[in-house]
């Protein structure tokens, strides 16, 4: 099976996935994927993430995160560039979600990271989605 977005193939996953209350979510491998789900780790969205091979084939399995009351910790996702639509914006228009309170991931020439880390690099790029 051929993706045409991966991206938005794994945000769609990790939602369903909340939704379910699952613990663990699986998913083809990518590096765009891997760099996600480490920033997303990094940021306190999800516990943590691992690369393994099954079948011969690479599976990136993200273990989610609830509260104490199984709510969800990621409370929303959003693609926003999409293959028919890329989203770029110059250092100085980096989004911010929510305030402040969630996080937009970008894909820059100095590698994938969120806006905060954008901003204190003074860089710009593609904005992939928003996590909140």
């Amino acid at each position: 099976m051929v993706l045409t977005d991966p991206i938005a193939d794994m945000l769609t996953r990790i939602r369903n996935a909340n939704m379910a209350e699952k613990k663990i979510v699986q998913m083809p491998h990518s590096k765009m994927k891997s760099e996600v789900a480490r920033l997303l780790k990094s940021e306190g969205f999800i516990k943590d993430y691992t690369m393994e091979n099954e079948d011969g084939k690479s599976v990136l399995k993200v273990f989610l995160k609830y509260t104490v009351e199984r709510e969800p910790v990621i409370q929303g996702l959003r693609r926003i560039s999409k293959p028919s639509c890329r989203k770029y914006v110059a250092s100085a228009e980096v989004p911010r979600v929510l305030g402040g309170i969630g996080v937009a991931i970008l894909s820059t020439s100095s590698g994938v990271m969120t806006d905060n880390e954008a901003r204190k690099q003074n860089v710009g790029g593609e904005v992939l989605c928003y996590i909140w």
